[in-house]
């Protein structure tokens, strides 16, 4: 590709001044050789369907030309936006950085790679415009090795089994949402692919849509083994947090409540057959610091009793609804205006001299 600067193209006339309506946010890491054919077929996509769209590429610190290939593609189309991280914080914080950098009232995600296929950008709007506020795709057929596609598979039956949301692929990054959800369902760390079921447990409603799915024409997937591991404990976090996020106390206590029972139980039990060994010279029983069930039954108590406590702690943090920051920090942005949205101002990092 040339480096030299294009001049900027405008979106059709009949979009030109309306608000956007979508938002595409595109997170990437070292994908410099498929940024100008996914922006094309984005571009034609939405163009075809008539959808005032702004673009918005979130350079996760990569090494290779990423960030220089999202400089030229905002200096090709007016409707195109990139923000550039100091580091790579990972995908959630990019999306965030995104999002919040994003003004149309629908947000659809997807992958750099050239694995989704932009022309099913219409039917995720059409689904969200029939009163879905969360569409996630559907890889029904994928076009990835056995040793992705199957713990996939696995990972998505747990998610549906653990959090009632019925969807066939919960890792599938091409997804649509209503702006207002991302108001109650905070990104950070791995919860991207979890979105879906947190927006529900709001009561969002939440349905699938089956998507094209494609070889990747370049480099390798950035994902390895231990995706598999921190995807386990993410939905582990994502069940607490659905299921007992505002009354932690009721799982955490309940911890407690069994395990001190279970040492009071064992404790008066040892106290009765001290008793009566006393009593009646007929029962033989050892010392109480002579059985091993003794300290089980200390143990149990002792631990109980911090299970109820660390549960009361984590009631009060609830109840306190502490502020956040954002997750990245972005060192640039370009294409945006300065009066674009408010957003920009609060949630900008950079000095002056960054920004373009």
């Amino acid at each position: 590709m040339n480096d030299t600067a294009l001049a900027v193209e405008p979106p059709p006339a009949a979009l030109q001044h309306r608000r956007p309506d979508l938002a595409i946010v595109v997170p990437t890491f070292n994908e410099q050789d498929s940024l100008q054919a996914l922006h094309d077929a984005i571009t034609e996509s939405v163009d075809s369907a008539g959808i005032a769209t702004e673009i918005i590429f979130i350079d996760d610190g990569s090494s290779d030309q990423s960030w220089r290939r999202i400089e030229q593609l905002v200096a090709q189309s007016s409707r195109t936006h990139g923000v550039k991280l100091r580091r790579n914080f990972g995908k959630a914080a990019a999306l965030e950085a995104g999002i919040t950098a994003s003004t149309g009232r629908v947000i659809i995600t997807m992958d750099a790679d050239l694995q989704d296929d932009p022309q099913e950008i219409p039917r995720f709007m059409q689904q969200i415009d029939q009163g879905l506020d969360v569409v996630s795709g559907w890889k029904k057929v994928r076009h990835d090795p056995w040793h992705k596609v199957w713990p996939s598979r696995v990972f998505n039956r747990l998610v549906s089994g653990l959090t009632g949301v019925q969807l066939h692929d919960h890792n599938c990054g091409f997804k649509a949402y209503r702006r207002e959800v991302f108001d109650e369902v905070r990104l950070y760390g791995e919860r991207h692919r979890f979105v879906p079921v947190l927006a529900a447990e709001r009561g969002w409603k939440v349905g699938e849509i089956v998507v094209q799915h494609h070889a990747r024409p370049f480099g390798q997937s950035k994902y390895g083994v231990s995706r598999i591991l921190k995807g386990f404990l993410d939905l582990l976090t994502i069940y607490f947090i659905t299921s007992f996020g505002k009354r932690p106390l009721h799982l955490i206590g309940g911890v407690g409540v069994l395990c001190f029972a279970a040492g009071a139980i064992g404790m008066l039990y040892l106290s009765m057959m001290w008793v009566l060994s006393r009593t009646f010279a007929s029962i033989d029983v050892l010392h109480l610091h002579e059985t091993a069930i003794f300290y089980y039954c200390i143990l149990a108590v002792l631990l109980g009793a911090q299970f109820m406590l660390a549960g009361l702690l984590a009631e009060l943090i609830v109840s306190q609804q502490p502020g956040r920051r954002p997750a990245a920090s972005v060192a640039k942005r370009v294409g945006f205006r300065r009066d674009e949205s408010s957003d920009h101002r609060q949630n900008s990092t950079e000095t002056p001299s960054n920004e373009s």
